[in-house]
This record gives structure tokens, C-alpha cells and sequence, in this order.
């Protein structure tokens, strides 16, 4: 049972945590992609064009945890990883989301919803691979929980987030944990962290306050600024 737990359970609750931080850009694109069509139009929009983003995102998911078996590729996708959690950090992924044009008709909308889940679903696809450690199945189930929820309770999780800050630290918290797991346990480096467990544990902890620190510092110079350019003529 305690092998089970931390094999796939575990696992998969750290799968649609993430999954549920980094859906904020997805909430917004959905938002924006059927927000010119009416009604029930606007409801099979959604239902459609998520149902193909679900889709798309399991194969590219599959393909990038192939991928990853290649060497040096697991320390690329976890220092893609640190950088995906400094963005979420410091809110500079949810800018892409304003350049999503809504949809005139109903496949427009599901189209762009589609196209537009793709282009930004990156972080979510790396972040998945890593949190899934090579097992497919977690990568299916875990999508298959936390889109739905994505869909249904996203403007309800974007209100949480933005009334509790801090949910977005632990997000990146767990990013930095995803990334430092998945660098340390590069084919090339595992030896060495495997014989240096102090060393192990110390690269994590540096990896995760290393984010947060440099996340922190840059939301606070940006808070810093917002009054000052407004005084400036």
C-alpha cells in the first residue's frame, strides 16, 4: 500500500496540482476564444475545442516523456522547468494569453481554444512529464482529472489564486521540486547525486529557494515601479 502510494498516487496528486497552478493561460484562452459566441454555442465551443486540447496535450505528453529517456534531455526539460516556474512566479506566462482573438463561429472558437492550448501548453506538458517519472498512465489519468476541473472550476481556482497569493509560490515550489528531480536524475548525473545524497538534497532546497528568491525579488521590483511610472510625465 506505501509503495503504491508513493509510486502512483502521490505522483498523481503532484500531476493535477500543477496541471491546476499553470491553467490559468488556458482559462483565459477558453475565455477568450468563445467569448463572441452565445449560449449553447458557446457551450459545445468549450466542451470541443478542451476535448481536442485534452487530446493533444496527452499525445505531445507521451512523446516529450519518450523523450526524455534520451540522454541529456531530462537536464534540458528541468532547466525549462525552472524557468516555467520563475515565469509563473514573476506572471509573465499569462501575457501571451492577450493575443488570442476570438472565434466568429462555432469551429473558429474551437479551433483557436485548440491551436492556441497548444502553443502555450508547454509548461504543463514538461511539468506533467517530469511529475509522471515515465509512467503513461499517470500522464492520462492526471489529465483526464484536472482538465475537466480546469474547465468547469477555472474562473472559481483564478479568483482563489488571486485572493491567496501564496498558492502561487507553493506551485512554484513544486515546479522547482519537478525540475531539481528531474535534472538530478539525468542518466549522466544520477551516479553522482546517488553517492552524494547531501549534496542530493542540498541542489533541491538551492533550486527551489533560488526560484522563489528570484521570483519574489522580481514581483517586488515590479510592484515598485507600477506607482513610480505613474508619477512620470
Amino acid at each position: 500500500m506505501n509503495t503504491t502510494f508513493t509510486d502512483f498516487i502521490l505522483p498523481l496528486l503532484n500531476i493535477i496540482f500543477l496541471d491546476l497552478i499553470l491553467a490559468g493561460d488556458n482559462a483565459i484562452v477558453i475565455g477568450l476564444a468563445a467569448r463572441n459566441l452565445r449560449g449553447d454555442t458557446q457551450k459545445k465551443a468549450i466542451l470541443l475545442g478542451t476535448g481536442g486540447a485534452i487530446i493533444l496535450r496527452i499525445i505531445a505528453t507521451i512523446l516529450v516523456v519518450w523523450l526524455l529517456k534520451v540522454p541529456w534531455l531530462l537536464l534540458f526539460g528541468g532547466l525549462l522547468l525552472i524557468l516555467i516556474a520563475y515565469k509563473l512566479l514573476t506572471g509573465e506566462s499569462n501575457e501571451e494569453a492577450g493575443d488570442i482573438q476570438a472565434g466568429g463561429t462555432l469551429w473558429a472558437a474551437v479551433r483557436t481554444i485548440i491551436v492556441a492550448d497548444a502553443a502555450m501548453g508547454l509548461d504543463n506538458v514538461i511539468a506533467i512529464a517530469g511529475a509522471a517519472n515515465h509512467n503513461i498512465t499517470l500522464v492520462i489519468v492526471g489529465l483526464l482529472i484536472s482538465v475537466p476541473i480546469v474547465v468547469w472550476g477555472s474562473t472559481l481556482f483564478i479568483k482563489l489564486i488571486n485572493r491567496y497569493p501564496w498558492i502561487i509560490y507553493i506551485g512554484s515550489a513544486v515546479l522547482g521540486y519537478t525540475a531539481s528531480t528531474m535534472i538530478t536524475g539525468e542518466k549522466k548525473l544520477e551516479p553522482f547525486f546517488g553517492q552524494h545524497p547531501v549534496l542530493h538534497v542540498l541542489f533541491i532546497v538551492l533550486v527551489i529557494a533560488g526560484i522563489l528568491a528570484a521570483g519574489h525579488w522580481k514581483r517586488h521590483l515590479d510592484h515598485k515601479k507600477i506607482p513610480h511610472s505613474g508619477t512620470s510625465g
